[in-house]
């Protein structure tokens, strides 16, 4: 068994190497520019090729049937007839290298008069074609990928014998021709071995007790098993399945052809899960009911869920409990729920101490449940969001309720809030609202806070300098001024007298202006003291008018009166959003 840190360091160094190898890969295809035929092309011929191709693909509904099917037989012959080709490879290319020909049609052009073959024919003597190209695209390829894969200073398939030999090998051994590309892209070097190397090879794997259609397709998902000797992680592997009870034809059905599989990764992760805790019993029926933890991404999947899980300080045995409890759920879903959990509780402004302890105990509960969104369930629970973080700190089984397409009903009221309500009331009443009027109503639904807390802030108005009955006017006016909190509110107040200048008594009429940012406020000021000053404002305009007003219409009513005044108003945003 191994220590959580000694997991995170294995998940560390494992993307390391895979960032060096790409970096390799990339260098590596950086040194070595191919080309057409015998002449060197530049890697800007090499894009246009692409995209000429492209464009064929997007031109083939204008190449009429009858003109493909001359064309294929034209090139049928050509590469039969006159060089030489097997009839079985030379038919597969030709039906099988599309764009190809149509890159031939529209050299010689589409003739509907049945010239085509004669045409090409033509063509063909005076022109000889790289058949290279049309090799590769009939394994599979397209031209973006082979181009790289086009021998230097070579022309004819003849020219290199061990490739058309090797690739007779893979034929005859029942890999499909359009699979073969596949493992000329990622195992080039197979093609290079002289003959009889290749057939050993595949032969190697035979004598570990897999059939001959089971190395093909194992090859076509590995093809670098290919190289060098028989693969020692790969074999590994295969044991420790086979101790696990799981057959050979078992592995087949869970590989998919189109895929690459790393069996050094799916090892270490094997490994990992066995140093988590996990028993013969307890791995054997995880990987049966989950094989996609080890073959999705070769496992690169379940590392990521494990390194999110200690991230947030998950143990050694929390990761085991996930693992031995894991749900019927694919671990693609499973860790699209957890990962939308962690922003559904950040957007609940749950602390982040206590996230981190929540995934820790319950990242199973999270993984399973497809959670609503916040606002909405919010909405239909009635409640705020602290009161939602406590529900779920205390009972976190209550998130299984709250998924996509259940029905949700509304939280039980607890005495706090009860509590609460009949402070805000008080406070209400004692500030010269009626009870139960229309002013009282909408200021109850737009309060957040404690009774005592928006008698605080009502206070610190009062304290500030302004009289008792003008703030009453200001909160019914607009009664969401005392969501702020008593620190920001003199904070603001602070900045409207020695700030900006303004008496006190200008936020009586504008008690709104308690509610916006300070620095929306430094902006619209500060934009309106320049236009004042170059002589484009009225002078005394309302606070309300500057600061209150659509960014649109101040900018089209007041900043574009003057020629430099959108260059002004974008450098007051920097200033100010720098501060």
């Amino acid at each position: 068994m191994i220590h959580s840190q000694n997991l995170a360091k294995l998940l560390i160094l494992r993307s390391l190497q895979q960032s060096m190898l790409k970096s390799t890969l990339i260098f590596s295809i950086a040194r070595n520019p191919r080309f057409y035929g015998r002449n060197a092309i530049s890697v800007e011929k090499n894009q246009n090729f692409g995209e000429s191709s492209t464009s064929n693909r997007e031109h083939v509904g204008r190449v009429s049937r009858s003109a493909l099917k001359e064309a294929e037989g034209a090139l049928l012959d050509y590469l039969h007839s006159t060089r030489s080709l097997q009839f079985l490879d030379a038919e597969w290319i030709s039906k099988n290298s599309p764009n190809f020909l149509q890159k031939l049609l529209f050299k010689v052009g589409d003739k509907s008069n049945g010239d085509i073959a004669r045409l090409l024919a033509r063509f063909f003597r005076y022109h000889p074609i790289n058949e290279f190209e049309p090799f590769f695209e009939s394994m599979g390829l397209e031209p973006s990928v082979f181009i790289p894969l086009l021998p230097r200073d070579l022309m004819f398939l003849s020219d290199d014998p061990n490739l058309l030999e090797n690739y007779h090998i893979l034929c005859n051994y029942g890999i499909q021709r359009d699979r073969i590309g596949k493992i000329c892209k990622e195992a080039r070097e197979a093609f290079n071995y002289d003959y009889g190397v290749l057939q050993a090879k595949l032969q190697a794997y035979e004598k570990l007790g897999l059939s001959q259609c089971t190395v093909a397709k194992i090859v076509v998902c590995s093809p670098y098993l290919l190289i060098d000797h028989v693969n020692k992680e790969f074999v590994e592997v295969l044991q420790e399945l086979k101790c696990l009870g799981f057959d050979y034809d078992w592995l087949v059905g869970h590989l998919q052809e189109d895929n690459s599989y790393n069996w050094r990764q799916i090892q270490e992760l094997m490994f990992m899960l066995d140093d988590l805790g996990c028993n013969q019993e307890q791995l054997g029926r995880l990987i049966g009911q989950h094989p996609e933890l080890l073959f999705e991404g070769s496992g690169s999947g379940t590392f990521s869920l494990i390194g999110f899980l200690l991230k947030f300080g998950s143990t050694q045995n929390d990761i085991y409990s996930v693992f031995l409890h894991f749900p019927q759920l694919q671990l693609g879903k499973f860790f699209w729920n957890l990962r939308y959990g962690l922003h559904f509780l950040t957007e609940i402004e749950m602390d982040v101490e206590d996230i981190g302890k929540l995934i820790c105990s319950h990242a199973t509960l999270l993984g399973s449940c497809s959670l609503k969104k916040p606002i909405t369930l919010l909405q239909r629970l009635n409640v705020g969001k602290k009161r939602l973080c406590d529900v779920i700190k205390e009972r976190p089984e209550e998130l299984k309720n709250w998924v996509i397409g259940a029905k949700v009903k509304k939280l039980p009221s607890d005495g706090e809030e009860d509590l609460s309500r009949v402070e805000k009331i008080k406070f209400l009443k004692n500030v010269g609202f009626t009870e139960n009027s229309k002013e009282m109503a909408k200021a109850l639904k737009v309060f957040r806070g404690k009774g005592l807390e928006i008698q605080e802030r009502f206070d610190s108005l009062v304290k500030a300098g302004l009289d008792q009955k003008d703030v009453l006017r200001m909160v019914k006016k607009t009664p969401q001024l005392l969501n702020q909190s008593k620190e920001v509110i003199l904070e603001k107040i602070d900045f409207l007298v020695n700030g900006l200048g303004y008496p006190i008594t200008s936020v009586v009429p504008f008690p709104g202006f308690i509610c916006y940012t300070t620095q929306r406020v430094k902006l619209r000021h500060s934009m309106y003291k320049w236009l004042n000053e170059q002589g484009v404002a009225e002078p005394g305009l309302a606070l309300s008018t500057i600061i209150a007003s659509a960014e649109k219409i101040f900018l089209r009513r007041y900043v574009n009166r003057h020629p430099k005044g959108p260059e002004v108003w974008e450098d007051l945003k920097k200033k100010v959003s720098s501060v």
